[in-house]
């Protein structure tokens, strides 16, 4: 681990212990909070990892500044600072991820899909000797997953990413996992008795990794997913899929999609969790024809005969 990722280390157990939470919002909803006239500039740390607001000398204590600069997480705006990362929380753990706005190509997102992600794991506690978080971002699920898993691959193709879960596995003093370079499991070998995912499911126009979802809708990346999965995994392995999907005309265009490879492979449950997400999305051109996103769960186990 290098010096900035331990400087990161020690400031998120700091951040930790002196009882820091903050549960992140959607980006329209954040520009909106941060847009009023009151909060143009940090007045606690809440509002400095939180809410990614510029501070003056004074708002964050000495010591708190020196982890942030040995991290090289601060940028000088004249007079004031702003972080280049912020801090999250969900549960017992925290999370450090990418400063809003997240645009960025190589941004790493958390936000409200993470929490209802998290929310899906706790309820299907999904149990195994080797799991494989695939895209997995901060690395939330598969720190989630952990406690119930002999050994927990953390995987994605942005390095930020394969970074932020490695220091907030160290933050959470979570042992039992490593992390893969991996474009979904390609590059990830040996026995798999889970995947859990929560891919990108959406066309993003500024090629932000952790947005795009590919396909003709951004369901792409959730069948190449499940695809892979149902090719590595073990006999009576399981596939914990969160993802979204576009609804024309009535018709689940992920489901559609992926249904032929359900139907021949194993015993699954597939549930709508949200029925609209990202609406402001509607209004691009791509989403035309869509009536609306939702979000969806797929739990699937692979036939043992």
């Amino acid at each position: 681990m290098t010096d900035p990722d331990r400087a990161l280390v020690q400031l998120g157990k700091l951040l930790r212990n002196r009882g820091y939470r903050f549960t992140t919002i959607t980006p329209e909803s954040h520009r909106r909070v941060n847009g009023r006239p009151s909060n143009a500039v940090a007045r606690n740390l809440r509002d400095v990892f939180g809410w990614s607001r510029p501070f003056t000398v004074g708002v964050v204590p000495p010591e708190i500044l020196k982890m942030l600069a040995d991290a090289g997480c601060v940028l000088d705006e004249g007079s004031m600072q702003r972080p280049t990362i912020r801090f999250s929380s969900a549960g017992d753990h925290i999370f450090v991820h990418s400063a809003f706005p997240t645009t960025q190509p190589d941004s790493v997102f958390f936000g409200p899909d993470t929490y209802r992600y998290l929310d899906l794991l706790r309820r299907l506690a999904p149990r195994a000797q080797r799991a494989i978080d695939i895209g997995c971002g901060t690395g939330a699920g598969g720190l989630s997953i952990a406690p119930s898993c002999g050994e927990v691959v953390l995987s994605d193709i942005n390095d930020s990413a394969l970074r932020f879960a490695r220091i907030n596995a160290a933050i959470n003093d979570v042992e039992n996992v490593r992390t893969v370079r991996s474009n979904v499991l390609t590059d990830v070998e040996g026995q798999i008795d889970l995947v859990v995912s929560n891919p990108p499911y959406l066309l993003d126009d500024q090629a932000r990794v952790y947005r795009d979802g590919r396909g003709r809708f951004g369901e792409g990346l959730s069948v190449e997913i499940a695809r892979q999965a149902l090719q590595r995994l073990e006999q009576g392995g399981r596939l914990i899929l969160y993802t979204a999907t576009a609804v024309v005309d009535g018709v689940d265009t992920f489901y559609e999609s992926v249904s032929s490879l359900l139907t021949r492979t194993g015993r699954y449950t597939y549930e709508e969790i949200d029925p609209d997400v990202f609406g402001e999305e509607l209004d691009r051109e791509i989403y035309s024809s869509v009536d609306r996103i939702a979000v969806v769960a797929l739990d699937l186990t692979k036939s043992s005969s």
